[in-house]
């Protein structure tokens, strides 16, 4: 094996990142900042909570029981939540942490339960009457929870939410579904192509494992108004094997492929100066309300947080800046107050990011919601 030879796996969120931009998948890979946010940790929490639901040891228990479930899913739900606050507040790159999305979380578990009984063959039912004999029910039907797929190649790997025995009107197993539990805003009507082939992804991964299989397909199950979603297609192994190829490590950069979508969702945008240079050719537009900006510090007061930038235009492609005659005033609080007391403390002098400033007057306003880094265009790799 060659001396410089790095690793690196196939996931679902991994070949999406690289199609939506190949740079922005090289970054994804630079061990830099990571940064948090609420979906994603509400997310996690409902995941892990359903896992710990259909793990629970109940077999002593009484099978008329009822009035457990509320306060059972409640308590393990709490749990999970604070470990991802947790979590979250010890990210690098973290917004405000919003606690009153727990009750969010709460309604994505109800969801997500109410599923797995349609699923068991229970008619819909309050939590409060669900008895410790409806929820072996359930826990008979599923398969297996969190686990890990990976091809016999190494190269392919994906998180696994739910396998389930696919259960007909006379609770006889005829199949095995792959169920992957979204606690984001659901389809209007099908599938997008991402999610559909991520969905399948999982499922052909699956079959190729278990060559033995019974008839297989996979769902998206959306909590937040416990729609089931089945995803049609063929095989996606073979395009993923040459995704793989291309997502191999380089000393360079990929080349990057701006456009709104790809960028408005980019969390490396203070180490790619793509981005900044397609802003200046047009390619991508300024942005509404809330943008990004490269800018020089000429004033900062630290204790009203009262600023004034200079655009820092791109001077040629590689991430090199200048100065310029657009200069704006800024009024900043809470995160972004501190993260620039901390630069300017450090003895930074040098450009720097702005991420979701807040533009709705002629003075700019950052916050929790925003981002202040170095501005640190990457051109060489660091693993």
């Amino acid at each position: 094996m060659d001396e410089g030879f790095v690793a690196h796996q196939l996931s679902p969120s991994s070949w999406s990142r690289y199609e939506d931009c190949p740079r922005k998948y090289w970054l994804s890979r630079q061990r830099l900042p990571r940064k948090a946010s609420m979906p994603a940790s509400m997310g996690t929490a409902v995941h892990n909570s359903v896992e710990d639901l259909c793990n629970l040891d109940i077999e002593d228990r009484d099978l008329d029981e009822v009035e457990w479930l509320p306060p059972t899913a409640k308590a393990i739900l709490d749990r999970h939540w604070q470990i991802e606050k947790e979590i979250f507040l010890e990210t690098p790159r973290h917004p405000r942490w919003k606690d009153e999305i727990i009750t969010k979380a709460h309604d994505g578990l109800v969801g997500a339960l109410n599923i797995l009984f349609s699923k068991s063959g229970i008619e819909k039912v309050a939590l409060s009457e669900v008895t410790i004999g409806m929820w072996k029910q359930v826990q008979a039907i599923v398969l297996a929870n969190e686990g890990t797929l990976v091809s016999e190649c190494g190269r392919l790997m994906g998180r696994l939410d739910l396998l389930v025995a696919d259960i007909d009107e006379n609770g006889k197993s005829i199949g095995w579904i792959v169920a992957d539990l979204k606690t984001g805003r659901p389809p209007k009507v099908s599938l997008n192509e991402k999610v559909s082939r991520q969905l399948r992804f999982y499922r052909d991964l699956l079959k190729e494992n278990n060559p033995d299989h019974p008839p297989l397909h996979a769902e998206g199950w959306y909590s937040s108004n416990q729609t089931i979603h089945r995803a049609e297609g063929p095989s996606v192994l073979e395009d993923a094997f040459l995704a793989w190829e291309g997502m191999r490590h380089s000393e360079t950069p990929f080349e990057g492929t701006p456009d709104p979508t790809a960028c408005g969702f980019c969390e490396w945008k203070a180490w790619c100066p793509t981005w900044w240079v397609a802003r200046r050719d047009g390619i991508l537009p300024p942005g509404g309300i809330f943008r990004d900006e490269v800018v020089n510090i000429i004033r900062f007061d630290s204790d009203s947080g009262a600023t004034l930038f200079e655009r820092a235009p791109p001077v040629g492609d590689t991430g090199d800046v200048g100065r310029s005659e657009n200069k704006f005033g800024a009024l900043l609080r809470d995160q972004a107050l501190s993260q620039m007391r901390e630069l300017v403390d450090s003895g930074y002098q040098g450009p720097v990011y702005l991420g979701s400033a807040k533009a709705d007057g002629k003075v700019m306003h950052l916050g929790d919601w925003s981002e202040i880094l170095p501005w640190s265009p990457l051109n060489k790799s660091l693993i």
